[in-house]
């Protein structure tokens, strides 16, 4: 199992933190998330490219890197 850290943008209240949050549990093969306001740490065989692309798709001007 592998753990990667995101750099988010946008993100700025508990609502924009539980809409990642979501986001980042529905890719396959994530296990877990942590998140603050303008970092994400996951966990699990998800790849980064996968998590970018779920955090751009809810177009609520969320980014990540």
């Amino acid at each position: 199992m592998s753990r990667i850290n995101l750099t988010l943008k946008g993100v700025a209240t508990p609502e924009d933190l539980n809409r990642v949050t979501t986001a980042l549990m529905m890719v396959d093969g994530v296990e877990s998330v942590e998140i603050g306001r303008e970092w994400a740490e996951v966990e699990g065989r998800a790849n980064r490219e996968a998590l970018i692309k779920a955090i751009d798709s809810l177009k609520s001007g969320f980014g990540a890197e």
